[in-house]
This record gives structure tokens, sequence and C-alpha cells, in this order.
């Protein structure tokens, strides 16, 4: 045999040695490959909990350890409404720090709901709206947050409710940014839900630590009932078209879901487009988790959303 074939029947039982290794791992080799990194960061909002907070199940002092432990999520937004009596209760504040610093975990947000409108027409009810505002501000700066979100809910004519949200809103983006906090917005009912309406106050406001948190749904109009939430929804803004109106002024992004479909699937939202508008625009902060379905324990409705965002932003990233 000559050298010349010697040499390459050796190279070609080295190439059979080493596809025969990669046959007897199998699948275990491709799943250790690292996972894509996404385009954005994954937050889980408390609201997705709100069950088992109301049944007094848990409470918010968990929340830190369920958003690493059981979800494998580092980033949580907390609501207000579920420690509404401890926004100057600085021992208890710093319990809630200790905690998520315990668990690795980033305190990125107040959700603030259920407090006086920033766009009341009464000035004097309007500063005060601001100065109840400021101490949740102040609760989120002590809890290390990047931010709070507020309702941008008034009263009027649309220009005269524009004008007085302006002036509410302004006024505490002003106080934000004086104590590092930025301040968003978001489609949460009402006049809010026009995404042009909105887009609009924030223009005139024109300060960049006052923006959005775009909500994938919250887009109704008007309902039957005499509030945001009573009652079938009569007219909506159309979804895509609100959030791609809102992602320039975007500090944040919730995802809502609430039905999935057999292969995982958002049946509410396509969040392939509604993903593709968020990257369009951008963004690369981060988008919470805000599971609100009836037909799945929160735990799992929890999962599959995460598990939606992890395989469509792998597609876009």
């Amino acid at each position: 045999m000559s050298t010349d074939r010697r040499r390459f029947l050796q190279q070609l039982g080295s190439a059979a040695a080493g596809l025969a290794g990669v046959s007897l791992l199998g699948a275990d080799a491709l799943a250790a490959q690292p996972p894509k990194k996404l385009f954005f960061k994954i937050s889980l909002a408390q609201w997705s909990l709100h069950k088992s907070l109301f049944q007094k199940e848990i409470d918010t002092l968990d929340f830190p350890r369920l958003a690493r432990e059981v979800y494998q999520i580092d980033a949580v937004e907390y609501v207000n409404q579920f420690f509404k009596d401890k926004v100057s209760d600085k021992q208890y504040l710093r319990q809630l720090l200790t905690r998520s610093q315990d668990h690795g975990v980033v305190n990125n947000m107040i959700m603030i709901d259920e407090e006086t409108d920033l766009g009341d027409p009464d000035q004097n009810k309007r500063l005060k709206a601001v100065e109840v505002h400021s101490r949740w501000a102040d609760a989120a700066k002590f809890l290390g947050c990047n931010l709070i979100r507020v309702n941008a809910f008034g009263a009027g004519s649309k220009q005269e409710a524009k004008n007085a949200v302006v002036d509410g809103l302004g006024r505490l983006g002003e106080y934000c940014h004086q104590i590092g906090l930025q301040l968003v917005t978001e489609n949460h009912g009402g006049l809010s839900s026009d995404a042009v309406w909105l887009a609009d106050v924030l223009r005139q406001i024109d300060k960049p630590y006052v923006g959005a948190l775009p909500d994938f749904t919250n887009w109704c109009l008007r309902r039957e009932g005499p509030g945001f939430w009573d009652g079938k929804c009569l007219e909506e803004y159309d979804p895509y078209d609100g959030v791609a109106t809102l992602m320039p002024f975007a500090g944040g992004v919730s995802a809502k879901a609430f039905t999935f479909d057999a292969k995982g699937n958002c049946q509410e939202i396509d969040y392939l487009k509604m993903l593709k508008i968020v990257k369009d625009a951008g963004f690369t902060g981060y988008i919470g988790i805000e599971y609100e379905g009836e037909g799945l324990p929160e735990k799992e409705g929890i999962l599959k959303t995460k598990a939606l965002l992890q395989r469509v932003g792998a597609k876009l990233s």
C-alpha cells in the first residue's frame, strides 16, 4: 500500500471516529449549544400572579423569589395595589429590597394604579395626584427601580384632558428625573388607549425621561359599561398600529397573553408581528410578561408566555 493511500485511510478513520462520537452524543450535543441571545430582556409583571396575590396565597415579599426560582426570570415589575399601604414603610421596603438582592433579581418598575388622576381638570386635585404619585416614585427609587408606570387619566374633552394630562405627567416627570427615575405611561383604557392622543401628550411634554409603556392589549376606547373595564368593548384601537405609534417613546413593553393554541401561540395577539414592530423600533429593553388568562393556572400561563417570547424573539434576533 502506498504512503499516500495509507495516509488517506488514516484520515478517513479519524473522521469516522469523530462522526461516531457525535452520534453517541446525539441530541445532547445539540442541546448543549447556548440559546440564541434575544434582542430584548424579559421581566415578570406582578399582575401575572394577581389571583394568588388577591387570594393571599402569596404576597409581594414572595415575588422576587418566585420570579427567580419558579420562572428563572431575573427582573420584576411590581404593582402598587399589592402593597399599597407600604409606600412609606421603609422597614417593609428594605425587606423587599433585601429579598430581591438575595435572589439576584432586578427591581425594574412599579406600576401605579388606583391613585388620583394626574389629568384631573381641577388643578388642586391634579397637584395632589402628583404628590401622591411622587411617594411611589420615592419607593421605587429606594428599591433600585429604573422607572414607574402611571396612568394618563383625566376628564373633559379630548383637548381638555390632554392639556391636564400634559401638565400632571410633566410635573411628575420632572420630579422623577430629579431623583433618577424614568416615568412611563401606558395604553390603559379611555383616551389613553387612543395611541395618537397619547403620543401627542408625550410629544408636548417633550422630555426623554417621560415616555410610554406600550401594552399588546388594553386598546378598548369605549365599552358598554360606565368604566374602562366594564362590559363588552364597542370600539377598539388597532393594537399593532397602537404599539407602533407608541414605540418611539417606549421605556418598556408589556407582553399580554390570555389563551394559547396547541402550538403555544397566543390566540389574541400575533407575537411575531408584534415583536417585529418592537424590534424595528430599535427597542432592546425589558419586555414584561403579563399573563391574564382564565384557562390555565398562573404558573403554566406565565411559562407559556415566556416560551413564546423566547421562541419568537429568537427568530427575530
